[in-house]
């Protein structure tokens, strides 16, 4: 990220989001306003582009910050921080497939303040470096070509370990290397060869051949512990069993 990271703060209780926002502007960043509503949040993160929102999960009105968070995300992938005194997993599970960088609970101090919001900037200028130098892809009958800085690489398909899903990117992962592809998991599923490849998650496809444990929940391929999608189970073992 150039210059000052930008970040939004969604919050509902203006003495805790003017407090926020003190702290932030004292450790260096820009605060590009405080929202109290789900819906004004989404327009300013559509009007100005921020960096970062931090948003709380409880938010009143007719969204809440995880609402919020999928409505922005539609639009525009900005790396969240979700705020929340609520802690009950159903909750959790629901601001989970959102996919945040971080979650903060209240009451937090200002070391909870600053050490996150630390860590999700580093997080966030590393995937901006790492997709710089992200790949297209053909794929033919027992290969692929990775078009790479103007080059294109050969890998055989049968070298592929699994692939894990990003939002709009994936990572093909070998014994080797690692690519990170302009694509999404869906396309990629669509475009792998379905005898052997399959989808067990949301974010995982795995190369069957490579599959090395199966346990209830999850399997391994290659050593990397992969969940297993409750609708993708029973898909995963019929194919097994067809084999």
């Amino acid at each position: 990220m150039e210059g000052r990271t930008r970040i939004l703060i969604v919050e509902d209780d203006m003495i805790i989001a003017a407090n926020i926002s003190l702290q932030l502007l004292n450790l260096g960043y820009e605060v590009t306003g405080i929202e109290s509503r789900g819906e004004e949040a989404i327009a300013h993160a559509v009007n100005y582009g921020p960096d970062v929102i931090l948003m709380d999960i409880n938010l009143k009105g007719a969204l809440n910050g995880i609402e919020t968070v999928s409505a922005i995300h539609k639009k525009h992938d900005i790396p969240v921080i979700y705020l929340t005194a609520n802690s009950d997993e159903a909750t959790f599970s629901k601001a989970k497939e959102t996919h945040p960088y971080a979650f903060i609970s209240k009451p937090f101090n200002k070391l909870d303040l600053q050490r996150t919001v630390a860590l999700v900037v580093e997080q966030v200028r590393e995937k901006k470096e790492t997709l710089k130098n992200v790949r297209h892809i053909e794929v033919l009958d027992d290969r692929i070509f990775v078009r790479h800085n103007g080059r294109m690489e050969k890998l055989l398909l049968e070298n592929i370990l699994y692939i894990e899903a990003d939002r709009n990117y994936c990572t093909l992962v070998t014994d080797n290397t690692n690519h990170v592809l302009t694509s999404t998991l869906k396309t990629m599923e669509e475009k792998l060869p379905k005898p052997m490849f399959i989808r067990v998650h949301r974010s995982f496809i795995i190369n069957l051949s490579k599959l090395d444990v199966l346990a209830d929940g999850h399997l391994e391929v290659g050593r990397k512990v992969i969940p297993i999608g409750k609708s993708h189970k029973e898909p995963l073992l019929n194919r097994l069993h067809t084999i």
